[in-house]
């Protein structure tokens, strides 16, 4: 499934895994057109003309114009090429990058598949605390409080399994000096749960050039609900943070899709707004230098820059999803966790690019025409830890990018689930955030692995044999931990992999698809079980272990 889905209702989702299952996905960046980024002082069209390209049907369309720098959509004709045109424009010594005009989503959202709030609901909570807001649908709010039984899908799940909201808020409940950019389908600025803390005069709608950013999808809303929705004000939900200010930035449309264009004036634009955080719901495509460069310059003024992890399942450290996945200090990507405290079905997921878990299946929030919807993915997490984040700025300050997401990550609450998913296996925990509080954690340590050369290793022939199934035991006595390092491995996807077990046989994970030296995740005890499992059909490289890590 495409990383673009990500924000899908629980309820929408099959439905629309068996609809992509039977039709071509969406186009994945807008037909006939190029970003291209020129060195500094060319005249475009004119350079474009002097090189005959504008005889190939490339010609200037339009200026991007940034804060710091000028990009341009050149447009290539919708019968030429597109990789014939970058192969074409990269060649000439004025062009510092070319790449096509990328489309991104949310999800999509069949609309009689959404669950709709319109009344309050009463709550169900017989001890009210201190800090518990009066709005009547927080009962239904897991996400900040779990009870075990107030998912609003009627789904029993696990108490505390939260982000500890209740006790975070006795040490802060946020400032409207804490400006948060909601990069997305906008927001509904008449909301009643929303009005007090949006700033829709510094909204921006980069779909029309307008400053109206009224959301006419829906998406932003529930988005910017879960941050900043009102607190006390006796309707609706509450948000992570009582106090903020949010700026809505549009340039994804009604039906959820948006440009690579639109996308870097929303960032650029908000990082000239230096707001404290972009928070941004949304995937797709492929690597983009020009949005690397957008976010790069965001990350220089220590603008904080949340992002959805993506909902097709799958490795983003294999199959790297953007823009959680740039290496860029200020990003930090984001899975989702059910009320249950498993890992959502559909998160991506990823142990070194994958930083944190919250609170993204069944999410009640606000929805655009003053309403209330049940909405699920890893566009529902996001939210949580930006406003996470913010209630630790309003107590604290901007921090360091570095010293903010390691204590982000080492004070969320470890999750069994979570073991090889994320990169400390942890649940955001807003209490633990605040206060810097660090949960205990056994296992490895990162600084203490030794590494050990295999004296029989475990390779394939190259290529391997058809129905192969080979396994080998590898015991290193005293150990407590053992990982394998995988120098190579080419193998059919989904169908033929790598099993590593541990000493009961008890899997660890399977490896398929190709890569070079990955470090698998570790299993306790002082053995390890490998074991290679190929079907009759295509037979590639194979695979190469010759060395592991103990200690």
């Amino acid at each position: 499934m495409s990383k673009w889905l990500l924000g899908l209702t629980s309820l929408a989702l099959g439905t629309l895994v068996s609809q992509l299952a039977i039709s071509s996905e969406p186009a994945h960046f807008v037909p006939g057109e190029l970003i291209v980024k020129f060195k500094p002082g060319v005249n475009v069209a004119h350079y474009l003309k002097e090189a005959k390209l504008v005889d190939d049907g490339i010609t200037l369309k339009r200026t991007i114009n940034l804060s710091t720098e000028h990009l341009f959509v050149i447009n290539i004709g919708n019968d030429k090429s597109l990789q014939s045109a970058i192969a074409k424009l990269k060649l000439m010594k004025n062009v510092v990058y070319a790449e096509p005009n990328y489309l991104y989503h949310t999800a999509v959202m069949p609309k009689q598949s959404v669950t709709s709030y319109k009344k309050i609901l009463k709550s169900p909570f017989a001890n009210i605390t201190s800090s518990q807001p009066d709005d009547p649908s927080f009962s239904r709010l897991w996400g900040l409080s779990n009870t075990g039984s107030n998912e609003p899908q009627g789904k029993v799940g696990v108490e505390g399994a939260d982000i500890n909201a209740l006790n975070a808020w006795d040490i802060s409940q946020g400032s409207g000096n804490i400006k948060i950019a909601i990069i997305d389908t906008g927001i509904d600025y008449n909301h009643p749960d929303l009005k007090a803390n949006v700033d829709s005069a510094h909204g921006y709608n980069f779909i029309n050039d307008t400053k109206d950013a009224m959301d006419d999808n829906g998406h932003g809303t529930h988005c910017a609900g879960t941050i900043g929705a009102t607190h006390d004000n006796k309707i609706g939900v509450a948000g992570v943070m009582a106090n903020v200010t949010l700026i809505p930035l549009k340039f994804l449309d009604s039906n959820g899709s948006g440009t690579l264009e639109s996308a870097i004036k929303a960032i650029d634009y908000a990082s000239t707004l230096n707001v404290d955080l972009m928070s941004n719901s949304w995937g797709g495509s492929g690597r983009s230098q020009a949005m690397y460069e957008a976010i790069k310059r965001a990350s220089e003024k220590g603008i904080i820059f949340t992002a959805a992890a993506g909902n097709s399942s799958t490795d983003n450290d294999r199959d790297p999803s953007y823009p959680a996945n740039y290496e860029v200090p200020n990003i930090i990507s984001v899975a989702a966790l059910t009320a249950q405290n498993d890992l959502a079905y559909f998160s991506s997921y990823g142990k070194n690019t994958v930083h944190i878990a919250a609170p993204g299946r069944n999410i009640l929030s606000t929805a655009k025409g003053g309403g209330y919807e049940i909405m699920s993915g890893t566009s529902m997490a996001t939210p949580h830890v930006s406003g996470a984040l913010g209630l630790l700025l309003a107590k604290e300050g901007r921090l360091p990018l570095d010293v903010l997401k390691e204590r982000l990550t080492m004070t969320g609450v470890p999750v069994k689930a979570l073991k090889g998913k994320t990169q400390t296996a942890s649940r955001l925990d807003a209490y633990n955030l605040l206060t810097d509080t660090r949960a205990d954690r056994s296992g490895p340590k990162n600084n203490a692995w030794k590494t050990v050369q295999l004296t029989d290793a475990f390779e394939s022939a190259h290529p391997y044999k058809e129905n192969s199934n080979v396994s080998k035991s590898y015991t290193f006595p005293g150990a407590k931990y053992v990982r394998v390092i995988v120098a190579k491995y080419e193998l059919e996807t989904g169908y033929d992999y790598v099993r590593i077990a541990d000493g009961a046989g008890v899997t660890s994970e399977k490896i398929s698809g190709s890569g070079t030296y990955y470090t698998s995740d570790f299993i306790e005890g002082d053995t390890v079980q490998l074991n290679f499992v190929s079907d009759r059909s295509i037979n590639k490289w194979g695979y190469q272990i010759s060395e592991v890590q103990v200690q």
